[in-house]
This record gives structure tokens, sequence and C-alpha cells, in this order.
């Protein structure tokens, strides 16, 4: 990861990028006359020489692993149910992309909580996904209703939820100020559930501004780009990027929200539940059209539910981030999203669209674990 150190804030709590740097900032502090964010000391003495590597997973061997054998005698829905929390007048395609993406991996059903304008597009788009047209927009909700109709929305939705492995909220959400409400109930009661999160687009915009929907739990995923990253690293640390020590600086901030995970996607995708970090490298395509991240997110959440099966069946004994199934999620989600948009970008060139990768998703799978 290369850039340039853009500190703002704590001197002693932004610019770690090496045990000297750290020495240095201390003594020109000190120097000046005293510390300037004394709350945040104990947080450096754990960082002072630390150096945080990011290993490159082993995505393949990951993939075979916890992907299930298909087997005669299983029953619809052992290989995954996925629901997407997302949908709004103006975005449609984004819950779409994530909720087929999951069947083609493989998952066997796939729903979309979406509001009532967005269903009926949704729904032309293909039968193959479960629309449920219950969340509502501001827009729609007079004030006196507004608690009746977002407990109605909660319950709607909260009597599918113990049915799903992993649900994903954000694309094509919107930033409904009622909407978002509703979907912050929805998120306390998975949680709640034990149910597996995975936060993307507009999720990631509501999560920013309330940390505490996600702070401690390990079945959140988070999945931002350059510009979330950017408001999660300010919200929650309090200082900028450091792209020369970004993987110190991933690491710190899954320990600052405590323990979930986050895929900080870019040119490599990194990937930290605060224990480690790793990256996936493999290339991918240099057309960058919009919707690849709503692949992934749904991409995560079928590998995140398979993985979390697999360790629970076997209780595999391994490094412990390589025991976090929504760590092992994120590096199977990236590695073959990579590999179905370089397949697509082989055939379309600058031609190509997100359709075109889904339509490789189930071949990238099949070249690396095939089916019997």
């Amino acid at each position: 990861m290369s850039g340039s150190i853009a500190s703002s804030g704590c001197p002693e709590y932004c610019m770690w990028a090496s045990s000297a740097v750290v020495r240095r900032q201390l003594f020109l502090i000190r120097s000046l006359g005293g510390y300037c964010c004394r709350i945040h000391s104990h947080r450096m003495r754990g960082i002072q020489g630390a150096n945080v590597e990011a290993s490159e997973a082993d995505a393949e061997s990951i993939i075979r692993r916890v992907t299930p054998a298909l087997d005669p005698i299983r029953y619809k829905g052992q290989a995954g149910k996925i629901a997407v929390i997302g949908g709004c007048r103006e975005y449609t395609g984004a819950p779409y992309f994530a909720a087929i993406s999951a069947l083609k991996l493989g998952a066997d059903l796939s729903h979309v909580f979406c509001t009532k304008d967005a269903a009926t597009v949704i729904k032309s788009y293909s039968p193959e996904l479960i629309v449920h047209p219950v969340l509502e927009e501001s827009y729609s909700v007079r004030d006196d209703e507004r608690d009746s109709v977002s407990a109605k929305v909660l319950s709607e939705v909260g009597k599918w939820m113990e049915r799903f492995d992993c649900i994903v909220v954000g694309p094509g959400l919107g930033r409904d100020q009622f909407l978002m409400g509703c979907v912050s109930d929805i998120m306390r009661h998975a949680r709640q559930s034990s149910i597996p999160i995975v936060i993307d687009g507009d999720g990631l915009f509501l999560v920013t501004n309330n940390l505490d929907l996600v702070r401690g739990n390990p079945l959140a995923v988070l999945t931002p780009n350059i510009n979330e990253y950017k408001r999660l690293v300010e919200k929650a640390l309090d200082c900028e990027v450091n792209d020369e020590d970004g993987t110190n600086q991933l690491q710190l901030l899954a320990r600052r929200i405590d323990g979930v995970t986050i895929l900080r996607k870019g040119k490599s995708d990194f990937i930290s539940d605060g224990e480690a970090v790793t990256s996936v490298s493999t290339f991918g395509s240099p057309r960058r059209c919009g919707g690849q991240g709503d692949i992934l997110s749904g991409s995560v959440a079928v590998f995140s539910s398979w993985a979390r099966r697999h360790l629970l069946s076997t209780k595999e004994a391994t490094g412990k981030s390589l025991s976090n199934p929504m760590v092992l999620g994120c590096i199977a989600g990236s590695a073959l999203l990579r590999r179905a948009a370089a397949l697509a970008f082989q055939n379309k060139k600058r031609a190509t669209l997100t359709t075109d990768i889904i339509e490789y998703l189930g071949k990238s799978l099949e070249d690396i674990c095939p089916a019997e």
C-alpha cells in the first residue's frame, strides 16, 4: 500500500508509522510542553514497536475447505439462505446484484427486503428472488404513524430472521432517515438472534454514524471502499487514513470497533478482525463498473455462512483469525469476485458490466472446487 501520511487530531494517536517515528513524535510533544491526548497513551504503548505485516491468503485452499459438497440427501436451504436488506425508489440494481450473486455461488434461497416502490422492479429482474415489499420511506409515513409503522416493519422482517444464515445490509438502501431507523432496529434484532451480517453501501453510512450497531459483534463484516473507509477511520480513530502504515491502522480500527471484521477494498483487499491482517491480491479487472461491491457483499455472505457451518461441524483448530468464519468468508468472496471479474474482462474488455461478472461466478467456483 502506498501514499503519504495524512494526520489530523492527536499526533500521539495517528503518527505511528514505525517505532522510530513514534519516538520522534513523543519527543517533539514533550519538548512542546505536554501530551495533547493522554487518553490515547495506553494505545500508543501497545502500538510502539509493532509492525503488522499482511499475509497473502491461500484463498483457493479456503474456498475448497468451506464450500459444501453437493449431496443428494441434502434438502433445500442447507446450502444457505441469504437475505438482503436494501432497495428503494432510486436504487434497485444493487440489492438484485447482491442477492442474485448469492444464488449464482450456490446458496439455495435469496431474499430481498425492500421498499414497496422497489419491489416490483426487483421482482422483474428475476423470478429466482423472494422479494418482500415491507420497508417504508419517510414520504409514505405520517408523523403520527411512525412508531407503529416502524414496529410493523421490524415484525415483518423479524418473523423471517431466524431462517437466515447471513444477512446483507445496505445495497441500494438510500439514506432516508425513517428507513435508516427501521434498518437499525433490524440490525439489532439480527445481532440478538446471532445472525451474521455483512454491511456495505449505505449500510456503512448508517454504521459510521452509529458504531454501537456493530461494536463488539464478532459476526459483523464491514466492506468499505476508499471513501467509506476514510469516514470510518475519521469516526472511530479520530484521524485520517495513513496509507504508509495501512495494515497497522486497519488492525487498530478493527480493534477499536471491538472485534468486527473489516474488508478494506482496493487494488488489493485487506482483511482484519483485529487479530491479524490478511490480503487478497489476485488481479481482477481494470474495468471498474459499478456494482462489483454488491457482488462482493453477496459472495461474502454465502462464504461466511458456509465457513461458519464448516467450522462448527469440524471444530477445526487453526490460527485464531483463520478460525473466524467472517474472515474466511471475506477471503473467499474477495478472491472469487476477482477471478470472475478477470474472466469477464477477458471476454468483454471495456464493455464488461456487473451482470457479465455475475455470470462467471459459477465457473470461477467450479474451476477451484469442481462439483461432483
